[in-house]
């Protein structure tokens, strides 16, 4: 009897675990995203930087700026993504099977903690990105100097 009570219960919570499942993939590739984006930013400065290097040509230091502004931007927005269905997956997880929709819009999401500029400006991006950006600043000042 109880081993009936307890397939039941099982079969019950396979579509919320299956939710669940679903939204963490999703999580997984939006960190996987922003992992590229940065060795994608790191291999374009350092390639730009190369080439400035090897024609003696400024130019290409100022266009590493490009990369590293746009980059910044597109990896926090990936990281709102991120943020908006970690608090998607917590909402469902604290939910009963009857309760949940089994929708994956996010959009419902509001929260201080869960915006684009937030995003983009918190503490691994602007660590991240801040130290190329002003790396780069500070290559082109010396530049100006010599």
């Amino acid at each position: 009897m109880a081993e009936n009570r307890d397939n039941c219960i099982g079969e019950i919570m396979e579509p919320k675990i299956a939710h669940l499942q679903i939204i963490q993939g999703i999580i997984t590739r939006m960190a996987n995203h922003s992992f590229l984006l940065k060795g994608w930013t790191v291999t374009l400065v350092a390639a730009l930087f190369a080439l400035g290097t090897k024609d003696d040509n400024g130019f290409f230091i100022y266009m590493a700026l490009f990369p590293a502004v746009i980059f910044w931007w597109l990896d926090g927005y990936y990281l709102y993504i991120e943020r908006q269905f970690k608090a998607l997956y917590d909402e469902v997880r604290l939910k009963t099977p009857n309760e949940i929709d089994y929708s994956l819009e996010r959009e419902h999401i509001n929260s201080k903690h869960v915006s684009w500029l937030g995003s983009v400006f918190s503490t691994t991006p602007i660590l991240f990105y801040g130290g190329i950006i002003g790396f780069i600043i500070i290559m082109m000042i010396f530049l100006q100097i010599y």
